[in-house]
């Protein structure tokens, strides 16, 4: 890897840069996520204290997180008028080192791209909304973006458009569900994850639905209930749920991958935030693996290893969600020995 030598980088934008990223989604609002920083360098770490095995056995949802919170970061800084070059994986004998990323100061700083701007605004704006969403159709051009964003970033988006597709992925995501919930062990952490909030972890009841079995077929999982209310849809409808399924996919199924995949959905979730739409992911039907082969094979038709499903619509009215709560900037940064 090539270093960088030239001057380093003002540490306080780094770290508002990292603060920014922060509000990247994670599992059960998790943030595994841990940076060391340099002069030059950003390092993205994976922080398996943060790891929740019984939901995520092989680590998946771990490594689409942090490169959800990779992509954050690259929009935080380019906003900020740093140019980043992202390595990834960089060192083979530390599976838990993501991402380096060295960093200079951008030509022009002070004409920071428009689109840079949007996406950073969005990052703030952006919440996992798990509630019925409205009827009315996601415009076609909508969703070409989105496609289009997600290629940006090595990934493919599907749209589970046809009603034999959208009924397997719905089955699929009612029965991992069920194998999931006939573990204690699982129910054990996703109680702990789950209707509280502590040190900036985990998901409140103010973000939770009061109806624990959850949105339109099912597909918002089972939480502790929480204090958040249907609502009607955006028309006034009181039933259904008008969500567009999307299943992010990619040709291997490595770390790299998934990490991709996860740059991915932080690309099409802040598109999507900019073009006023709602955004949840669903990554329960993959942490399963004989339902991540169904949505593979008859989802997917056997051409790419899913990597997470996404919900894309029209919110309900009234006032916005609340953010969830995030870590202190300073726990997850340390500084890289002189």
């Amino acid at each position: 890897m090539n270093q960088y030598t030239g001057p380093a980088v003002d540490e306080r934008t780094v770290r508002a840069a990292i603060d920014l990223a922060s509000r990247a989604p994670s599992v059960h609002n998790s943030q595994p996520w841990r940076w060391v920083v340099g002069p030059r360098s950003v390092h993205l770490y994976a922080d398996l204290r943060r790891w929740l095995p019984a939901t995520d056995a092989d680590g998946r949802d771990m490594a689409l997180s942090c490169g959800a919170v990779l992509h954050h970061l690259r929009v935080a800084l380019s906003a900020a008028g740093l140019a980043a070059e992202v390595h990834r994986l960089p060192n083979p004998d530390e599976g838990d080192h993501l991402a380096a990323v060295t960093l200079r100061a951008a030509k022009g700083t002070g004409a920071v791209a428009e689109a840079d701007l949007g996406l950073a605004i969005a990052i703030s704006e952006r919440r996992t909304d798990r509630r019925r969403y409205g009827s009315w159709d996601v415009p076609s051009a909508f969703v070409d973006e989105m496609v289009a964003r997600a290629a940006e970033q090595g990934a493919v988006l599907r749209v589970v458009s046809d009603g034999y597709s959208r009924r397997v992925l719905l089955g699929a995501i009612r029965d991992a569900a069920r194998i999931q919930e006939s573990d204690p062990r699982y129910r054990a952490e996703t109680a702990a994850w789950t209707g509280m909030a502590v040190d900036g972890l985990g998901v409140p009841p103010r973000n939770l639905l009061r109806d624990p079995v959850g949105t339109g077929g099912d597909t918002a999982r089972r939480f502790t209930p929480g204090t958040l209310d249907q609502g009607p849809g955006p028309d006034g409808e009181g039933a259904g749920d008008g969500a567009l399924l999307l299943v992010l996919g990619t040709a291997s199924d490595d770390t790299l991958s998934q990490l991709r995949a996860g740059e991915a959905a932080s690309a099409v979730m802040l598109h999507a935030t900019r073009l006023g739409l709602a955004t949840c992911p669903l990554s329960q039907p993959l942490e399963v693996g004989e339902t991540r082969i169904v949505v593979r094979d008859r989802v997917l038709g056997g051409t790419l290893s899913p990597q997470l499903v996404l919900r894309v619509g029209w919110a309900p009215g009234g006032k916005p969600l609340p953010a969830t709560p995030r870590r202190a900037v300073d726990d997850t940064i340390e500084r890289m020995p002189r």
